[in-house]
């Protein structure tokens, strides 16, 4: 298979006469010959199975290759060796899930309705089989009740060998069943067992309440045994036993297998090949402080091969490891590198327009549902249409080259693509046109897939229609469309770090060994942040130590300047260049900088329940922590300690998962354990959330002694101190009978809670959520940089986590940053406010009113005084224009008349 020809069109595997089940429409149970290789970019691609092929193993049949319509079927392939000199080499090969097929008591092997969590997402996928509508797959019936299993090849020593959790099946487990509530209605009962439930990621615990008191998803905490079929219902009898120990029966239509990740055994053998060690579950084993780099010099890794991971964190090991890598290679930058040839732009100013539309079908996204030619021939027959098309994939390699080819040929000044969302494929579109010669802005994209044929999926003729009005609306607007410019603005190369934690200066220290001077700044009078009060990590590792080294590293760095009880006082500029102003000890101080990286950290709560500051025996995790690394010589004495998780966590007012705190008690139990084989220790936890490996210890302490007792946000355990005895009462989740515990020491897992600093927020133009964490670009794809250009967020400033996961975030911060430092020169848009200064009222609106400082009065010339944008800073939201009383603010690219001309050509169609 040539991939680079391959367009996904499904063709090929349609055709197979080997038939076992497609994988790209199902994904049920095996593989065809040919199957799709998901990991793969957008749009997916196709292999051959050479051990399945007919062709390969038989020299008989070739079907797919004739039905390719692109040619990209090639038996003649032969394995290639190629030689890489390298200086440096990232490892991102990802993991396989958990196949249940050897669960004989979940019948997965043997019964159509017993899925998996992955093939259930292809059955809510609008290119799924069933286009997005839950349906059985024994009948096609629609599904009454829904039953999730979790942990189902994870935290199992019996039938699996995983004792690690997969970090995310929960959530994945949770979103599916709303999503599935929202597909089939209020009627579908859905239902999810689990163990613990581990909702630790940003915003995860306020969405998992939501599911359960909003969507009216029911949570049963049991882990179900066996699965029965009842014969010729295609039903399937769960029975469980309750957390009040009642033995209960109840039957589902369809039950979904959350299954977890895991390292393939060809991986295992690369590792083996490559020199790198293992952890016990088969990962790439790294360092706390060292979190993307390997045993072996030289080599990174990212992703979930490092260890069980979602997306957003998938995305920061991914920067990291190239920051990382950067690092060693810096002093090499740039001398291999290429400059792209452009192809000189057309002048098509006062040209009539010709106009390109190219309508995409997406695969069966669109056309599945839009009749694709018809919308081609109606674009067709409209004014300035010069030529018009549809591609099976528009966004593939070889319908892009057509493209430019087809521009030149027809001599097209404009184009329309109508296709799926804007937001993550018009910049793509838009270098098409770079590279034809044309303008980028000459362009104009509708959305006929997420606006149309997903959601009018049971009603093709109005797709179709409403398709048609999309595209004249479309041609109507690139009609009247001239080509914009970009301002061209040099990057300071100089950067500035905002907080002295353990992001903050993992993050400067990235960014100097990367080339960059880098201001480092620290409101308080030493560097470490929380990190000064830890003990050690998960692994075992001294924190003090490696602090300690950290802070060396930052002090003997010539590129890096500290400023210590140093605050931001004003920042001015623009991204690549801003100006800020430092005050220390009432001294000023202001500061050139092309980039910042916002990591500001967070703090430990102060309790106010649980009789907290009333008996030295009731402390806080991080008093623990210092009393054992002073060596306190009373915790060898002691008899019994007791620890209560979720302190001010998981609460109303703080809707969030602290993410660190099950991990560091467990921790902080084992050393006590250690300490003293005789002690009593206990956690009193709400659900335990040793996610990934961290796993590893909830079961060394279980095997230590360490009593886990569960209670609810309901019935809290009662802490008193009466007659000099420390007790602590609370319902035991077995029994179901009150117990009450006499210690000698209390230790409160207390909540993280942000540094909420709004003053910063409004220098820099980002937002703040309702937990007073910053807000990222992109939940999945931007968890390291804010929508404000230049500036990037690391560490607990995001969102609660451990010292690994914060120096990572503070590397993919630098990478990030780096991206932009090392192109020394960028674009502004050219889809910004401009403004007509001759009718200009000069009333002040526009000023007050944007979130992004761009407009300003300006200081000379004839129009002294009247509004002037910055092209840097603007945004092109349009809030100025709509809000210009003399209409003197035009936004370009989305002036007046072309929004009139879309809303007369909408007027058209009703």
């Amino acid at each position: 298979m040539d991939e680079s020809k391959c367009i996904a069109c499904g063709a090929c595997t349609e055709k197979c006469p080997k038939k076992v089940v497609d994988t790209y429409n199902a994904g049920l149970a095996k593989r065809k010959a040919i199957y799709v290789e998901y990991p793969q970019a957008v749009p997916l691609k196709y292999r051959i199975d050479p051990e399945e092929c007919i062709y390969l193993t038989k020299g008989k049949c070739g079907t797919c290759k004739k039905k390719c319509p692109v040619d990209a079927i090639d038996y003649d392939q032969k394995p290639e060796n190629v030689t890489l000199d390298v200086g440096s080499v990232i490892l991102a090969p990802g993991f396989e899930p958990f196949s249940p097929a050897g669960l004989d008591n979940y019948q997965y092997a043997s019964h159509p309705n017993v899925v998996t969590a992955l093939e259930f997402e292809r059955l809510l996928s609008a290119s799924g089989p069933t286009h997005g509508h839950v349906a059985r797959p024994s009948d096609g019936k629609d599904p009454k009740k829904i039953a999730w299993f979790q942990c189902v090849g994870s935290r199992d020593m019996n039938r699996c060998d995983n004792a690690y959790c997969s970090s995310v099946c929960c959530m994945y487990a949770i979103k599916e069943a709303v999503i599935a509530k929202e597909h089939a209605g209020d009627d579908l009962d859905c239902s999810i067992f689990f163990m613990d439930m581990r909702t630790h990621g940003k915003e995860f615990e306020r969405f998992y309440d939501n599911a359960k008191n909003k969507s009216g998803v029911k949570f049963i905490r049991s882990r179900v045994h066996t699965i029965t079929p009842l014969q010729d219902t295609g039903d399937l009898e769960l029975r469980y036993v309750t957390e009040d120990g009642a033995l209960k029966t109840d039957v589902f239509d369809m039950v979904v297998l959350s299954v977890g990740m895991q390292i393939p055994a060809e991986l295992v053998s690369l590792s083996n090949k490559l020199g790198i060690n293992l952890t016990p579950g088969n990962f790439c084993d790294t360092g706390t402080f060292t979190p993307v780099e390997t045993s072996r010099p030289g080599i990174f890794v990212s992703g979930a091969f490092q260890g069980p991971k979602d997306i957003p964190q998938a995305v920061v090991d991914s920067s990291a490891a190239s920051a990382a890598a950067a690092e060693l290679l810096s002093g090499v930058r740039n001398t291999r590198t290429k400059e792209k040839e452009l192809v000189p732009e057309m002048n098509v100013l006062g040209d009539r327009p010709k106009i390109g539309v190219f309508i995409c079908q997406c695969g069966i996204n669109i056309a599945g549902v839009v009749n694709v030619p018809k919308v081609v021939e109606y674009a067709a027959s409209l004014p300035y249409v010069e030529f018009a098309t549809d591609k099976l994939f528009a966004c593939s390699q070889d319908a892009q080259d057509s493209m430019v080819d087809l521009i030149a040929e027809k001599g097209l000044n404009r184009i329309v693509m109508a296709a799926c969302t804007p937001k993550t494929h018009e910049p793509l579109f838009q270098e098409t046109l770079t590279n034809a010669g044309l303008n980028k802005y000459l362009f104009e994209m509708t959305n006929i897939r997420n606006q149309n044929s997903w959601v009018h999926k049971n009603n093709p003729e109005l797709a179709t229609e409403k398709a048609k009005d999309l595209v004249r609306m479309a041609i109507a607007k690139v009609a009247m469309q001239e080509p914009l410019k970009e301002t061209e603005l040099d990057v300071n190369q100089t950067a500035l770090v905002i907080g002295g934690g353990i992001a903050g200066m993992a993050s400067a220290s990235s960014l100097a060994k990367q080339g960059y001077t880098t201001h480092l700044v620290e409101k308080g009078s030493r560097l470490g942040g929380q990190a000064n009060n830890l003990f050690h990590t998960a692994k075992g590792e001294s924190i003090p130590e490696k602090l300690a080294e950290m802070v060396k590293d930052i002090e003997s760095n010539d590129r890096i300047k500290l400023h210590l009880n140093t605050e931001l006082s004003n920042v001015d500029g623009f991204v690549g260049n801003f100006v800020s102003t430092l005050s220390s000890n009432g001294n000023e101080e202001t500061l050139d900088h092309g980039i910042a990286v916002v990591a500001t950290g967070a703090s430990p709560y102060t309790p106010s329940e649980y009789s907290y500051g009333s008996d030295d025996r009731i402390i806080t995790s991080l008093d623990l922590d210092k009393k054992l690394m002073a060596g306190d010589p009373a915790l060898k004495k002691l008899n019994g300690a007791l620890f209560i998780q979720c302190v001010g966590s998981r609460e109303p007012e703080r809707m969030y998962c602290s993410r660190v705190c099950c991990t560091h008690s467990i921790e902080n139990a084992i050393e006590l354990k250690e300490i003293n084989p005789d002690m009593n220790v206990y956690v009193l936890y709400r659900d335990i959330r040793t996610y990934g490996e961290k796993e590893l210890l909830y079961k060394k302490a279980r095997q230590l002694g360490v009593i886990f007792i569960r209670f609810s946000i309901d019935n809290k355990p009662v802490v008193k101190t009466e007659n000099g005895k420390l007790t602590v009462t609370v319902t035991d989740h077995v029994l179901q009978l009150p117990m009450e515990l006499e210690v000698d020491l209390v230790t409160l897992a207390t909540a993280i809670i942000p540094n909420t600093d709004e003053k910063l927020a409004n220098f820099f133009k980002v937002a703040i959520n309702q937990d007073g964490f910053f807000i990222e670009k992109h939940a999945k794809l931007g968890p390291s940089e804010f929508p404000t250009d230049g500036v990037y967020l690391c560490g607990m400033a995001h969102y609660p986590k451990p010292i690994d996961e914060s120096i990572a975030h503070a590397k993919a911060a630098a990478a990030r940053a780096v991206t932009l430092l090392a192109r020394q020169k960028i674009f502004s848009s050219g889809t910004i406010a401009q403004v007509d200064q001759a009718n200009c009222a000069a009333c002040g609106v526009c000023v007050s009113i944007c979130p992004y400082s761009a407009p300003s009065y300006a200081e000379k010339g004839r129009f002294a005084g009247k509004a002037e944008v910055n092209p840097a800073l603007c945004k092109g939201c349009g809030l100025c224009v709509a809000s210009c009383r003399s209409g003197a603010i035009h936004l370009k690219g989305f002036d007046t008349d072309q929004i009139l001309t879309q809303i007369f050509e909408m007027d058209e169609a009703v």
